[in-house]
Parts: structure tokens; sequence; C-alpha cells
């Protein structure tokens, strides 16, 4: 057990922990976001953007992210939690920063003017008659910026997801998990009415740079914050026996210390059906929530002409919404409270949530009438998702022992990376030969015909891949030989 006396009420330290959980990954997502929001109205103009390099851009960000996802986990199960995530933050703000630099950048390659400000470099890029060149060079700078971005920001799900295993029971997970993920959609409702405004009012340099600085700050709260419980002066015995109670219920979390460790080669994480069942949800339904992020904005764009500043109520409502996932983490618990084990009762809840992004077939539609009924659908489907990813998250610590969450997060990760390269890259291919072209498909005709079809293919992909979860782990089986 552990050294620390009972005495007095049990505290609550492990929702300071939850907390700082969450404004990473508001940080995160914040940090995300600013190049989805500048493209159309501000760098596009400048750097001579089609939609299809835009794809590129996102795309590769996400098989950027993919892949660092999968050597991510493994990283901060050797770093352990503290060291992972400072290394993860500070990877990642320094990458949202260097994407200001893109413009000064192109302009020393092409030019050879390297000591420029900012807006000297846009007067000298706008003089330059190859925009091809232009296009070229800053497309592949932006790629640069967005892998050090990737990279850091895969760190953080695999850190936060090990933070909650040590603070948090089992049963708890599921909430917490929701709650920390919830900070995924206030930097998505933040971004809209901050990031264009800085913009337009200092530049697109300037948003990516004061956003980009949040995760410094964030870095020297997590140095004085965080420590492992069973250390943690303001984490008391009774908050420890809370924490880990599930030591007395499992007996694969039995800690022997004089029992040495096997190392598990990488190869031996993928044997098990756990780890294909999660990776194959994550791939199918994270490349939704991504469209959704990064195209968003230029949907209410190309379909409805509204600006940066014009779209960014209706996004701040949009992202509103998706708080509603916060009951994602209350629902599984609920069916728990009733008698399910944990992982039959997160089962239970993906599966209700898995029917809400159906109403995604509805969104152009009816946007017809409205470009308020598309908002509202993309918001619903939105909660879901993330309802369903603090869900899917849970799964990792049900199945697996604590040494090994990150490194199962970080493959599915990869997984939902490699998903999201395909609807990025392929609806930024679609976007621009349905302009072109002027496609037409059941009714809907060019741009409008594109967005028809991506949004019907996210409205399916969540009951698809809780079927092939469901199919491969049909019912709860702990590992237990990975210690």
């Amino acid at each position: 057990m552990h050294s620390k006396t009972i005495s007095g009420k049990k505290t609550n330290y492990r929702w300071m922990i939850c907390a700082m959980l969450f404004f990473a990954t508001t940080v995160n997502y914040l940090d995300r976001q600013v190049l989805s929001l500048t493209w159309k109205d501000f760098i596009a103009p400048e750097f001579h953007w089609t939609n299809n390099d835009y794809g590129t851009i996102t795309a590769l960000f996400s098989i950027f992210y993919a892949i660092s996802m999968l050597f991510a986990g493994r990283l901060v199960d050797k770093l352990d939690t503290k060291k992972g995530f400072l290394w993860a933050i500070g990877v990642w703000s320094v990458g949202a920063i260097l994407h200001a630099f893109c413009g000064i950048a192109t302009s020393g390659i092409i030019t050879g003017k390297w000591l420029v400000g900012f807006e000297e470099a846009r007067k000298i890029i706008g003089m330059v008659d190859n925009t091809s060149m232009v296009l070229t060079v800053s497309v592949t700078l932006f790629i640069f910026a967005r892998f050090i971005l990737a990279v850091g920001e895969a760190g953080n799900f695999p850190a936060a997801i090990k933070a909650t295993a040590e603070y948090f029971p089992k049963k708890d997970r599921a909430f917490s998990t929701s709650i920390f993920n919830a900070g995924a959609t206030v930097g998505a409702l933040g971004a809209p009415i901050s990031i264009p405004f800085i913009a337009k009012a200092w530049g697109w340099e300037a948003a990516f740079i004061i956003i980009g600085a949040l995760g410094f700050v964030w870095m020297g709260f997590w140095v004085l914050v965080y420590k492992k419980p069973e250390v943690h002066p303001k984490v008391n015995a009774a908050e420890l026996d809370y924490i880990q109670q599930d030591k007395l219920l499992d007996t694969q979390f039995v800690e022997d210390k004089n029992v040495v460790k096997r190392k598990v080669p990488f190869a031996d994480y993928f044997k098990y059906k756990q780890t294909w069942a999660f990776a194959v949800g994550k791939f199918m339904t994270d490349g939704v929530w991504w469209f959704f992020l990064f195209w968003t904005p230029a949907y209410l764009s190309s379909v409805y002409g509204m600006d940066s500043t014009q779209s960014a109520f209706p996004l701040f409502i949009l992202y509103s919404i998706t708080l509603l996932s916060i009951y994602g983490g209350w629902l599984p618990s609920y069916f728990v409270n009733k008698g399910m084990n944990p992982y039959a009762g997160r089962m239970k809840a993906m599966l209700i949530f898995a029917f809400f992004p159906l109403l995604a077939l509805l969104a152009q539609p009816l946007g017809s009438i409205t470009f308020w009924i598309p908002v509202i659908i993309i918001g619903i489907a939105g909660a879901a998702h993330q309802a369903w990813s603090a869900n899917i998250f849970s799964t990792v610590g049900d199945m697996f022992p604590k040494s090994a969450i990150a490194t199962i997060t970080g493959i599915g990760g990869m997984a939902g990376g490699l998903g999201s390269f395909f609807i990025n890259k392929g609806s930024g291919m679609l976007f621009d030969f349905s302009e072109v072209t002027q496609m037409q498909f059941m009714g809907f005709k060019g741009i409008e015909a594109g967005y028809f079809i991506i949004f019907s293919i996210c409205s399916v992909m969540y009951l698809i891949g809780w079927s092939i979860m469901k199919t491969l782990v049909p019912k709860y089986k702990p590992i237990t030989d990975l210690e």
C-alpha cells in the first residue's frame, strides 16, 4: 500500500490535475486551429493557395501526427508523465510559432532578402511574378511548421490519458477524460472569436505567435503542479486510497517491488485484439472530427460567402453545442452503476453516441433554409464525437495495465491520424474538382455537392467503427501479460 497516514477529509487534488489536462488540451486545439481560421482570408491570397493545397497541408499534418503518435506514447511511457508532457507541449509551441515566420522565409528563399519584418515580407512576395514558386515554397515551409507542431501535439493525449490513469480509478476515468477532452471543444470554441480578430488587427503572423506562446505559460504551471499521487504532499491518504482502489480489486495492478518487470517489445502490442479494436475505432472516427475542425470555416466561406470574422459567431455557437459532450463521461457511469462492467457500459454508451452523426446527412439538404441548420447539426455531431472519444480513450485503461496505456493510446492515435489524412486530402481534391467541373450529385452542384458527399461519409463512420470494435472484443477481457 502506501505510507501516508489517513487523517481528516479526503482531498480532491486529482481534479487540479484534471484541470491542467483540460487547459493543455485547450491550448493544443487552439494551436491547430490557427491555420484553418486564417488560410482562406489571409494566407491563401498572399501565397495563391487552392483548396487542394490546404488539403495537402492538413493531410500531411495528419500523417505526421499519426506517425508521431506511434512513438509519442512509447516516449511518454519511457519519460513518464511529467517530463513527457513538458517535452510535448514545448515542441508543439515552438512549431506553432514557426508558422508565423513562413512568410519571411518564403521571401528570403525566393529573393534572398531575409532581414525583413512581416509587413515587408508580404510586400516583397506580392511583387514576385513567379506565383507558382511562391505557392510551392510557402506550402513546403508550412508543411515543415506543421510537422514540428504535429510531433509535439502527438504527445498530448498519451500523456493526458496516462495522467488520468494515475490520478483516477477506473470508474471515474470516462468522466475525467470527458472533462479534459472538453478542452478540445473549448479550444475550438475560443479560436473563432479570437484568432481571426488578432489576424485582422495585427496580421496572421501575430495569431500564430500569441496563441503559440500560451503553451509556455502552461509549462510553468505544470512544473509546479504535477507529482505522482503517492508522493504529492497535497494528496492525503484518503484520496490516495480512493485513487488506488482498483489495486484491491484487480490483481493485474498488484505491485511487487521484488518482481522485475519485463521489457515488452513494441511488436507485442499488436498481438492483441484489444489493440486493434481501439485502433480501428480511432481510424474510422478521428478523421470526422478533424474534418469538422479544419474545414467548417472554409465550408461557411465557400457555401455561404462568410469571411473569418463573419463566421466567428456561428462557429462559436457550433462549438458551444459540442460542450454537451461532457455528458459522454456520465452515461457509462450510469450503466456501470446499474451493474455493467466498465467496458460494457462504455460500449453501450458509444453505440448511442454513434447514431447522432447520422444527422450530418441532413446538413446540406436543409442548409438551403438557413446556414444555422448545418451549424447546429455539425455541433451535435461534434458533441457526439467528443463523447465517443472520451469513452474510446477510457477503454484503453479498462483493458491494459498502466505501463502500456500511453503506448496503446499512441497506436490508436496513429490510426486516427491515418484516417484523418485520407479525409483531409480527399476533401481538398474533391472540393477543387467539384468546383471546377460544377459536378452534380443528388441534386447538389459544384462545391455543395462535394460537401454533401463528405458529410454523408462522416455520418456513418461511427456505426461502422463500433460494429468492428464489438466484433473484435465482444466482452470485457483485460490484458494481464504486459507487465
